[in-house]
């Protein structure tokens, strides 16, 4: 019995990877060795850059937080303390958010951050 070459699952396993590579330069959009490659190392890329993007949206709320900290003179590191000491549990996303959009609530938090790093 003759081997089957041209099958529809093989073909389907080709173009799932053809269309993924669309839009790559060169060889890598058209032809299916190298667009094979290509796309399992966007995967990796990809992969990383999910765990990646976690780590820089934290140092941006961060470097935010600090930035409106400084203006009421306290430092990133002791505001925070602050906060814990007073049992004030907010995330660093929400606290950005606030320096930004709700500033006077924010000069709120920082207030009790002081009074509580007083005591």
């Amino acid at each position: 019995m003759p081997r089957a070459v041209d099958g529809t699952k093989h073909k389907d396993r080709r173009n799932k990877i053809m269309k993924q590579a669309k839009g790559y330069y060169g060889r890598r959009s058209t032809n299916y060795r190298t667009a094979k490659d290509a796309v399992e190392k966007a995967g990796q890329y990809a992969y990383r850059g999910r765990k990646e993007r976690k780590r820089d949206f934290r140092r941006l709320w961060i470097a935010r937080i600090s930035a409106a900290v400084q203006e009421q003179g306290l430092n990133y590191s002791q505001f925070m303390h602050g906060l814990k000491l007073s049992n004030i549990e907010i995330n660093r996303k929400a606290l950005s958010n606030m320096a930004i959009e709700d500033a006077t609530t924010f000069n709120a938090l920082v207030a009790q951050a002081k009074v509580a790093l007083a005591q």
